[in-house]
């Protein structure tokens, strides 16, 4: 018969470390601490496998395992000398749960377990102290009466408070024992009025009752939220830990608390944590007293500390990892209850992975494979004070890190304006579009009620480093009367508001933030990064200041130059309006003969800063509507500005407008319509390669055409490329080596990649649009119903978040099978937001691509991705 119930404690082990997918996290580190020889209350675990039986059957356990509970109980009681409901010797209990792997407070407990109204007074006597017995009857049925039974633990500490005054005490440990035997009755009076049943006397039926309960609390709201939320959606069913109580509430020779073998908010080698004497686990957990530092206990109990001390630093060494323990202490003896591996910071993260590294614990791979690269992007930004009081008045989707304070404004000429005079604001948009870029660039963060993870507002925020909160569904803005409200707050234009867009939380008022630090420990994980990698690592940038900050950062390149985003800066917007508003091709050009000059400097400036480096340079891709104004007010400004009819400038928009312009006229589309826009611009990109290398500069362009469906959309603007490539050679009198290459971000273009790629030096998977048409799903659009979708688990992950190996991935793969049995030596990479997430960047190694192309914030995320992504797949796939 399969077994469901591994006993620990007691010189009995039948469990460990390594059987955490069938024991749970918390029960294979018992089994382990057990083994090791240290002071483990006996107890025993079910496996997560009857968890799993438990939630398919319908909440039947597996065949025998509550003949195994009773098994592994009379074990607990005959180590303990004690007996489940005996009314002169009780045995008690807690009930914990234990996923595989650990989740934080998401999931519940039950202490005291075996208390009844008789055992009561039997506990009372074995510990000659009354009042330890009932403030432990209070706890169970406080706990009990939420965590089984459903009532809500607020009506318990109410009543709780309002003893406490009647008594004149502050303090739960003051509460004396006759108005702890009152709070009792009225706790069990309150089960009985809320629920029509009696608080459960019968120890055994508390028992099958907890281990439900645990089990039950898998499936919990926030539960499933943790799970989702950190991808654990392959960790099935929870372990139920049921262990001999130790009480650290015994008296002032008792305690409790929770250390650290390491400090988890700097990472230095100290022992961290804190204590309470006379108190439970959950008395520190809740914050009702005030804790003490865990050195302190070196006064009233110097052995204990010192064995405390010794058995962090025996776990550290065992486990070669920070450690996160909980402790009691009954009597002036020391148990342990748990070890796991501790949460950190960043950057207590990489200094702990470097120093341990240094003293021989672990290798640099364990070092490298150690660490989250989501996680070390906090390095890189602005963040909220941790010590600040903050109040959160909204929350939307986290869309790009850091923290940012400043006064609401509401337009993007509004947020220009105030930020000419020097003032810091934050620019609030319903959704936000290519016209408000000005605003956008001048803002400290943006806050958008409508959009996703991939929506305008997020895309170009990290491309700019900046702070977005966006889908904030929770605020209504009133754009026109510069205000928005959250529930019964009002935020008006001035208002000074701050973002966190690290978790998405919109705070009211200033907060303190603090600066960013690059430490050696986190320099030193980067130089580790590079001698493992293979996938090279490019970043997104349009601008000479971000092309600036992706080399700092380690970017081997710029995959990703968007030149339409350069279009939108200063006066040169009038001259693409100008463009676009032609009556001709003859004006068109004469429009683009005053871009020329501009768009040679921007390359210029660009290839300046990435000087022996690639720069892939997107031809202009988006529609040309998006350049014009969508309002009759920003009309009939444009109108005066431009000396036109306002009728003429209508007649433009209407049309250009298209139902859905992803799909539209856009891409290298434009280019064959409108061939002169792209001679320009490749007139332009040899102009300022040729000159920068006539300076010494080592200049590698790459040309990108974008939207390419068929391989004689390519043919024709390569032909056109290399022609205007000669001419501006033959003018400049210098020759420069160049690419020519293509964005593949529709089906066809993988479907048919063998052919294209007789036409492309390189593939640039667009993974963002890619998605869209693979799936059929506007990224702005879906961001109203995705969070849906994942939460009823239609979708494992959001596909514009990470890459959707089963669909979008086969497209990938198929199209670099098919490019290089044309070209064998076809370069191959990715330039959507993708490219900075790290199981995108694991599948992108696996399929032996030769770079990810990120924001220039996320180039460290990318470069830890794909260190790791090369020591766990050594040979690619």
């Amino acid at each position: 018969m399969e077994k469901y119930v591994y006993a620990f404690g007691g010189g009995v082990t039948e469990g460990g470390a390594d059987m955490k997918m069938l024991l749970g996290n918390k029960g294979a580190n018992l089994a382990e601490m057990s083994s090791l020889g240290l002071p483990v209350p006996p107890g025993f675990t079910i496996t997560t496998e009857a968890s799993d039986h438990y939630f398919k059957n319908g909440g039947e356990y597996p065949e025998g395992m509550w003949e195994e509970v009773d098994k592994n109980l009379a074990r607990v009681e005959g180590e303990m000398e004690a007996k489940l409901g005996d009314p002169t010797n009780p045995l008690l209990v807690s009930v914990r749960s234990g996923a595989a792997v650990s989740m934080p407070g998401m999931m519940d407990t039950v202490l005291n377990l075996g208390l009844n109204d008789r055992s009561v007074g039997g506990l009372s006597a074995r510990t000659d102290n009354p009042r330890f017995a009932w403030d432990s009857y209070r706890r169970l049925v406080t706990m009990f009466g939420d965590v089984v039974l459903g009532l809500e633990r607020r009506e318990f500490e109410e009543r709780l408070e309002a003893l406490k005054g009647r008594v004149g005490v502050k303090e739960d440990q003051a509460v004396d024992v006759e108005s702890l035997q009152s709070l009792v009755k009225e706790y069990k009076s309150l089960v009985q009025q809320k629920l029509n049943r009696e608080f459960p006397q019968d120890p055994r039926e508390q028992l099958r009752l907890a281990i439900n309960a645990v089990f039950d609390s898998w499936n919990s709201d926030r539960a499933k939220t943790y799970r989702r939320l950190n991808q654990m959606s392959e960790v099935g069913g929870t372990g139920v830990n049921v262990q001999a109580m130790v009480f650290g509430n015994l008296g002032e020779t008792s305690g409790t608390g929770v250390a650290f073998t390491r400090n988890p908010s700097t990472g230095a080698k100290e022992f961290y944590g804190e204590f309470l004497m006379n108190a439970q686990g959950e008395d520190i957990v809740a914050g009702t007293r005030t804790a003490e530092p865990i050195s302190s206990l070196k006064t009233p109990m110097p052995e204990v500390y010192q064995a405390l001390e010794g058995i962090a630093q025996k776990l550290e060494s065992h486990y070669k990892d920070m450690q996160d323990l909980e402790f009691t202490i009954q009597a002036g003896k020391l148990y342990m209850l748990q070890t796991r591996t501790g949460k950190r910071t960043a950057a207590a993260a990489t200094r702990i992975a470097t120093e341990m590294e240094k003293e021989g614990l672990i290798d640099k791979a364990t070092a490298l494979l150690r660490l989250d690269p989501e996680q070390m992007e906090q390095l890189l930004h602005y963040r909220i004070d941790p010590n600040s009081q903050v109040q959160v008045i909204a929350r939307g989707l986290a869309a790009s890190p850091g923290a940012a304070v400043g006064k609401a404004v509401f337009t993007a000429e509004g947020a220009e304006q105030k930020a000419a005079k020097g003032e810091q604001v934050i620019l609030i948009r319903m959704e936000t579009s290519p016209d408000d870029i000005g605003g956008m660039y001048a803002a400290q963060g943006i806050l958008t009620a409508r959009g996703g993870l991939t929506s305008h507002a997020a895309v170009v925020a990290r491309g700019m480093g900046k702070c977005c909160v966006a889908g904030c569904d929770e605020i209504r803005v009133d754009e026109e009367q510069g205000r928005f409200t959250a529930d019964s707050v009002e935020v008006r234009e001035g208002d000074f508001i701050t973002l966190n867009g690290s978790t998405g939380e919109v705070i009211l008022g200033e907060t303190n933030l603090v600066k960013p630090e690059v430490s050696d420990h986190f320099s030193t994980i980067l130089d580790w990064t590079d001698e493992v990698k293979v996938l090279g690592v490019r970043a997104n940038a349009d601008t000479p200041h971000d092309a600036q900050v992706a080399r700092d950062y380690g970017a081997e390149g710029i995959g990703l130059c968007r030149t339409e985003h350069m279009f939108f800066e200063g006066d040169r917007i009038d001259s693409v309006r100008a463009m676009i508003l032609a009556k001709g091709e003859g004006e068109r050009r004469s429009a683009l003969k005053k871009l020329l000059p501009i768009q040679t400097q921007d390359f210029e400036d660009i290839f300046e800063v990435m000087d022996g480096l690639p720069v892939t340079i997107r031809f202009l891709d988006p529609p040309l509507h998006e350049f014009l104004p969508k309002t009759e007010d920003g009309m009939e400004a444009l109108a005066r500005n431009m000396g036109m009819s306002l009728d003429h400038i209508k007649a433009t928009v209407e049309e250009l407008t298209e139902f859905n312009p992803m799909l539209g006229h856009r891409g290298c589309r434009l280019g064959l319509s409108y061939p002169e826009i792209y001679e320009m611009q490749a007139e332009a990109i040899f102009t300022a390669a040729c000159r920068k290398a006539r300076e010494g500069r080592k200049v590698l362009p790459e040309i990108m055409i974008p939207l390419v469906a068929d391989v004689a959309e390519l043919r024709a603007n390569r032909e056109m490329v290399r022609r205007f490539g000669k001419e501006v050679m033959r003018r400049e009198k210098v020759k420069v080596d160049y690419l020519i290459g293509t964005m593949i971000e529709l089906p066809r273009a993988c479907l048919t990649a063998r052919e294209i790629a007789a036409e492309a030096d390189f593939f640039s998977f667009g993974t963002n649009d890619l998605t869209q048409t693979v799936y059929g799903l506007s990224r702005d659009d879906a961001g109203r119903f995705l969070p849906e979708y994942l939460t009823k688990g239609y979708f494992s992950r959001d596909p514009f978040v990470a890459i959707d190996r089963a669909g979008v991935g086969e497209m990938i793969h198929m199209a670099v099978k098919k490019g290089r049995a044309r070209r064998r030596k076809l370069k191959v990479g990715i330039c959507g937001e993708h490219g900075g997430e790290p199981s995108s960047v694991e599948f992108c190694h696996q399929v032996n691509l030769d770079y990810v192309s990120c924001s220039p914030f996320r180039v460290v995320i990318a470069r830890l991705a794909a260190a790791q992504a090369a020591l766990r797949y050594p040979a690619g796939k």
